[in-house]
């Protein structure tokens, strides 16, 4: 997992719904982590996958928003919050395959006409008959 340096992650502590009881409305518990992506220097494709996997999460601004509420405690939510960017970050670095551009064949591509005809031929006879 790649850590992320601390002068790129700023963290707010928000009032949490969810598991806590009556502490819930006395305590901040749930965390909002947001991440400055241009401060990781990340590769140009690291920065165009993380982009699409992170979706609306992340802002025009280039920064990544995670909100956690899912745990009781705060350090709880701050570690859960923290993994998860890590681990959208690890996804980023992961190249996806090439892509090998295949061609059909000629064979192929007359079986396919062959068919479109076939098939043609067969919702014509599908009509109204005709009167002659």
């Amino acid at each position: 997992m790649a850590s992320i340096p601390e002068n790129a992650i700023d963290e707010t502590f928000l009032a949490a719904s969810g598991p806590g009881g009556q502490n819930v409305n006395k305590v901040e518990t749930a965390v909002q982590i947001r991440v400055n992506v241009y401060a990781l220097k990340l590769a140009p494709f690291a920065f165009r996958k993380l982009k699409q996997l992170a979706g609306s999460k992340m802002t025009a601004s280039g920064e990544l928003v995670m909100t956690v509420r899912q745990h009781r405690t705060r350090e709880a939510n701050r570690t859960e919050a923290r993994k998860r960017v890590e681990e959208m970050l690890d996804e980023a670095h992961q190249r996806d395959a090439r892509r090998i551009k295949t061609r059909p064949s000629r064979a192929a591509k007359a079986r396919r006409v062959d068919s479109k005809k076939r098939k043609s031929s067969v919702k014509k006879m599908r009509g109204k008959p005709s009167l002659d």
